[in-house]
C-alpha cells in the first residue's frame, strides 16, 4: 500500500470527510482490521482565507509548496490536496516536488464520463467557479461543457461556503438557496452538478437533487485509495 500524502486543513471540516472516506475505502476493500497508510499537514485556515480574499496568490502559492515539500520528506508516496480552490495552484506545487499529484478535477472528470454526460453545472468558491484553472482543466483537457451559475448566485454560494460551511454550519434556508442554485443549471441544460468545494456536500447530498451529483469529496478520496492500493 503506498502512503497518501494530504494537505488538509482547507477547512478541517473537509479534511475529516476525506479521511474518514479513505479509510473507510480502504476497509471495505481490503476488509478485516486494515486501514489507510496516510500523512496529514493541515494548514492553519485562517491565514488562507485571509490571502485568498486580498488576492496573495503568490503567498498561497509559497505556502502550499512549502507543505507538499514536507510531505514528500515525510514519506508520502503521492499528494492529494484536499480542496478545489487551491487546485489554482497545483501545477507550480506539482512541478516543485518530486511525487505525482491526483488533482481533483482529472478524478471528478473520470466520474462524470463514466457517467457519459457532457455538461456539467459546477458550485464551489467565487475563485474556483470564475477561474480559468478548474473550468478550463474540465474543458481543455476532458472536452465537458461547463455552466457556472449567475453573478448574483455565485455570490450566494461563496458566502454560504466562508461563513456557515467551513466553520460547520449547516442550514435549511442554505440548502434551499444551493438547490434553487442547482434547479437553475439544471433549466440551463446541465445534466449533472459538481459539488466543487469540499464543504459542499456536507450541504447538498443527492437525495436532495433530480440530477446527478458529484460529490468532489469522495471522488478524490476513492480515486486516492485508487492510487494507494494500485500494485505497479
Amino acid at each position: 500500500m503506498k502512503t497518501i500524502g494530504l494537505l488538509g486543513g482547507m477547512s478541517w471540516e473537509s479534511s475529516i470527510e476525506y479521511y474518514r472516506i479513505i479509510n473507510e475505502e480502504v476497509k471495505a476493500r481490503l476488509g478485516g482490521l486494515h486501514s489507510a497508510q496516510s500523512l496529514m499537514y493541515s494548514v492553519d485556515f485562517a491565514e488562507i482565507e485571509k490571502r485568498q480574499h486580498t488576492g496573495d496568490w503568490d503567498a498561497l502559492t509559497q505556502v502550499m509548496i512549502d507543505a507538499a515539500k514536507r510531505l514528500e520528506r515525510g514519506g508520502a508516496d503521492f499528494l492529494v490536496i484536499c480542496t478545489n480552490t487551491m487546485h489554482r495552484m497545483a501545477p507550480e506545487v506539482g512541478a516543485a516536488i518530486n511525487i505525482p499529484l491526483l488533482h481533483i478535477a482529472d478524478a471528478t472528470a473520470d466520474a462524470i464520463k463514466a457517467q457519459r454526460l457532457n455538461t456539467v453545472g459546477l458550485l464551489g468558491t467565487r475563485f474556483t467557479m470564475e477561474g480559468d484553472f478548474y473550468r478550463g482543466k474540465l474543458e481543455k483537457d476532458h472536452g465537458l461543457k461547463v455552466i457556472i451559475p449567475d453573478e448574483e448566485e455565485r455570490e450566494a454560494v461563496h458566502r454560504i461556503i466562508y461563513d456557515e460551511l467551513v466553520q460547520g454550519i449547516i442550514r435549511e434556508d442554505s440548502r434551499k438557496a444551493y438547490l434553487d442554485v442547482i434547479g437553475d443549471l439544471q433549466s440551463r441544460g446541465a445534466q449533472g452538478v459538481i459539488l466543487g468545494c469540499t464543504e459542499i456536500p456536507l450541504l447538498v447530498k443527492q437525495e436532495n437533487v433530480s440530477m446527478p451529483i458529484f460529490d468532489t469529496t469522495t471522488i478524490h478520496a476513492k480515486a486516492a485509495v485508487d492510487w494507494a492500493l494500485r500494485i505497479s
